[in-house]
């Protein structure tokens, strides 16, 4: 039996809840008296928690596994995530695996460790992937977390079965944390000094399906109302909503929200009906678009992000410039721009009409060109129209602080002093490109107050 613990490095690919997951499988591993490190570093161990929603996300997934273990040889390698439960004989057939983790137990991970750590290297991979039907949601917790920006997870699994996508398989059915003990975290967290929450699940919209008398908007007004949150500088961000959760009578109810950040992400996927009918989504363009001016008219200075999938099979030229016009009119502040990706087994993998790879990958750089200038527009209107905005500042590199608006506008500040975790007034004065931001243009500011 080996009773040195060896160092720990956590990959994590793929979608916020994953990053969640894995901090809270950092926290069980410090608690057992491991060391975690960065995984770009040479570790005794490595937990790889790996993604599969698009072609592109599971080949990097495969990638990393094979290239942790090039790095270091001698190291366990313990694979977990949507990778992991969709396809584990094919990640126990990589070179080095020692161990393969679902889904439904994600900190059995660890487990897997310490029976590593104790008896050593197996002759072939273990696995523990467990089908996902009639599962619960997995008891997890974290009291800390190495961003700014704090995911708290208050659900898992989705139903909603879309034409194109794998994640039902990968996730299972709806399971939703009871909502005391998500109070509970929340509180915890703000306690500890964490300033934004980032609500995520795989379909947050449908959370609390699962549980009595439970819904999303009620758990937000019972956040709003925390002592911890309520008349504080504590802001609550929401993850991923689908437009057919956003009915008025839930807008009505969360417009009134001290804490609610005014961004919401939107899983547009199209700006097309015809296309929308052939993803399975639960609303057509004109639905999407109403919502949109719905939240305007509710919460003023709201912004949207989005999600878009380009080259859909059967998409024709006259359906994407439909998609164009409606982000013409949508106006989202930036936008998550993804040519179609076939996942085996799913409908849309054998839908007539596949489109060439390189057509994808040309209405996905139209379809960027054109939000680049609606960004920059955005940007310079909110400039002209609220110069002055509050910042919570994230980065610092020894000249510059960096941060979000409420409304999730990123801001550089020139400062000499760090001012990470800070929510500070700023004076917004201009607009500049960087090409080390995913979306590619940010605010210029300076500082309101000393």
């Amino acid at each position: 039996m080996n009773d040195i613990k060896p160092t720990v490095g956590i990959l994590t690919l793929g979608c916020k809840v994953n990053q969640y997951e894995s901090e809270a499988a950092a926290e069980e591993l410090s608690r057992r008296g491991y060391t975690v490190i960065s995984p770009d570093e040479p570790c005794g161990a490595y937990i790889i928690n790996t993604c599969t929603v698009t072609a592109e996300a599971a080949r990097k997934s495969r990638q990393m596994i094979r290239r942790l273990r090039s790095r270091s040889p001698d190291a366990f390698i313990i694979v977990t995530g949507c990778l992991a439960q969709t396809s584990a004989d094919e990640v126990a057939a990589i070179a080095g695996v020692d161990a393969v983790v679902g889904n439904s137990r994600k900190l059995a991970a660890v487990d897997e460790l310490d029976h590593l750590v104790a008896e050593g290297r197996n002759t072939r991979p273990s696995k523990d992937v467990a089908p996902l039907d009639g599962s619960t949601f997995e008891p997890m917790n974290i009291s800390s977390f190495s961003r700014t920006r704090v995911y708290v997870k208050i659900e898992d699994g989705c139903e909603n079965r879309c034409s194109y996508c794998i994640i039902p398989d990968a996730r299972g059915p709806v399971r939703s944390k009871p909502a005391v003990e998500v109070l509970s975290e929340v509180a915890s967290l703000v306690r500890g000094g964490t300033r934004e929450i980032v609500i995520t699940g795989i379909e947050v919209a449908s959370y609390g399906k699962d549980l009595e008398n439970t819904t999303l908007e009620g758990l937000l007004c019972d956040i709003d109302a925390l002592p911890e949150v309520s008349g504080g500088d504590v802001r609550i961000r929401l993850g991923s909503l689908e437009p057919s959760l956003l009915r008025p009578e839930f807008i009505k109810k969360i417009s009134g929200l001290s804490s609610l950040a005014p961004h919401f992400h939107i899983s547009l996927q199209s700006g097309c009906s015809r296309t929308l009918a052939a993803m399975r989504r639960k609303y057509n363009a004109e639905r999407a678009m109403r919502v949109l001016d719905d939240l305007r008219a509710a919460i003023p200075g709201v912004q949207f992000t989005c999600d878009v999938i380009v080259g859909f099979p059967g998409e024709t030229e006259a359906d994407f410039s439909e998609t164009l016009d409606f982000m013409k009119n949508a106006r989202f502040l930036a936008a998550h721009i993804f040519p179609y990706s076939q996942r085996k087994g799913t409908p849309a993998a054998s839908m007539p009409g596949q489109i060439p790879e390189n057509e994808k990958h040309r209405r996905a750089a139209v379809l960027s060109e054109l939000q680049q200038e609606i960004r920059k527009d955005i940007l310079r209107e909110t400039i002209a129209d609220s110069p002055l905005t509050r910042v919570l500042f994230e980065t610092f590199d020894g000249s510059i602080v960096s941060g979000h608006t409420d409304s999730f506008i990123e801001v550089h500040v020139p400062s000499s002093e760090n001012l990470h975790g800070r929510m500070l007034p700023v004076k917004l004065c201009g607009i500049a490109e960087d090409n080390s931001f995913e979306y590619g243009s940010l605010c210029l500011g300076t500082l309101a107050v000393n």
